[in-house]
């Protein structure tokens, strides 16, 4: 079978990670395949994906092969498979927008932005390049709070009829508006908010439907985050949170036997450590009532690479678009974007999005 050709929106650490998987997975087999669904979606392995394009507007990374681009500052990933051969595909300059927070751009830490001497790309040249790469479907890696530079790069991939994956908590697919407009090009889209493998979000969603079907009262949960990731250091500008806050909160909220008052649930990024680089650290509270209003509370600490724990969700992702690009179809893929994101356009419990994903990949939703 022919291989996926995707083009990368913002070569961050998450694109680290994900280059990583593709290549560490083509020289290690089946029986190493951690962190994927399948081996095979639609016939497709993780090493049948190839990356023909990217994007970014650091000056590190413009212009050089995204094998090395991946590994420049400030990326921080863990480097799991660091030996990466050039593979010819530079990364272009893309066009800045609000793409990056403005208190970054004089951060004295290894972290500052430098942005690229090199001119913005204009949607033209983009969709160009788009076609010429031939790449069949687009991640959008961009930092949270990119509400204009998403939507411009979404504008793109449908001009391209390239499908589009949102992977960052900006509302597109779960934008109605949006939604049509992908529908009407026949481009499949999954999206809103990456969900990653065991993060915080899924393992809060776990415990708010055990709570639920055990028959405990949640009265009142927080998860707080920390991480020294430029994720984290961006989410410092709290005027970029506002969509980050919905997704993870509607993510559990959607999950609970009964919703919380605003004032009795906090879900978010709490602050950003620079030593902790890559490691997330989640801490997370749940107090309610067991028989006979007896109160029960639980915590719970959470210690992940951010990065690598999104990667295998991105890659089954991918695999699910091309199987939709294969067969025809377009718009919203449903399934598959309740599995493997925060914030679908409809929630479901995660083992009927699972389910769903399921039935998509082995066509029992026709």
């Amino acid at each position: 079978m022919s291989n996926i050709k995707i083009a990368i929106v913002g070569v961050g650490n998450c694109a680290s990670a994900l280059v990583q998987g593709i290549n560490y997975y083509r020289v290690n087999n089946e029986e190493d395949a951690v962190g994927l669904m399948h081996w095979k979606i639609g016939g497709y392995r993780p090493c049948d994906i190839e990356v023909t394009a990217a994007f970014d507007i650091d000056k590190r990374k413009v212009g050089r092969d995204i094998n090395e681009a991946v590994f420049a500052p400030p990326n921080c990933a863990q480097q799991f498979f660091p030996n990466l051969p050039p593979c010819g595909v530079k990364v272009q300059m893309g066009k800045m927008l609000d793409g990056v927070s403005g208190h970054m751009l004089n951060f004295e830490d290894d972290y500052t932005f430098v942005p690229s001497e090199v001119p913005g790309q204009e949607k033209e040249e983009i969709v160009a390049s788009l076609r010429n790469s031939g790449a069949e479907v687009m991640l959008n890696y961009l930092p949270a709070g990119s509400e204009e530079a998403s939507r411009f790069y979404a504008d793109c991939a449908l001009e391209a009829g390239v499908a589009f994956i949102n992977n960052i908590p900006v509302f597109i697919a779960s934008d109605p508006e949006w939604a049509a407009r992908f529908a009407e090009k026949n481009v499949p889209i999954i999206g809103d908010d990456i969900k990653s493998q065991m993060g915080a979000t899924i393992l809060h969603r776990a415990l708010a439907e055990l709570f639920s079907k055990r028959g405990v009262k949640l009265d009142r949960s927080y998860q707080l985050n920390t991480g020294g990731n430029t994720d984290f250091l961006n989410m410092t500008n709290q005027g970029r949170l506002a969509t980050k806050r919905i997704s993870k909160t509607e993510a559990v909220q959607s999950a609970a036997g009964k919703r919380l008052a605003d004032r009795d649930i906090h879900i978010g990024p709490s602050d950003y450590v620079s030593w902790q680089k890559d490691n997330k650290v989640c801490f997370l509270r749940m107090e309610g009532q067991i028989f006979g209003n007896v109160p029960i509370n639980l915590e719970m600490r959470l210690s992940v690479e951010d990065s690598p724990n999104s990667a295998g969700i991105a890659i089954d992702a991918i695999r699910c678009c091309k199987l939709a690009l294969d067969r025809g179809e377009g718009g919203i893929l449903e399934g598959p974007s309740a599995f493997f994101s925060k914030h679908p356009p409809r929630q479901y419990p995660d083992y009927m999005a699972y389910q769903l994903t399921e039935d998509f990949i082995y066509g029992k939703d026709e």
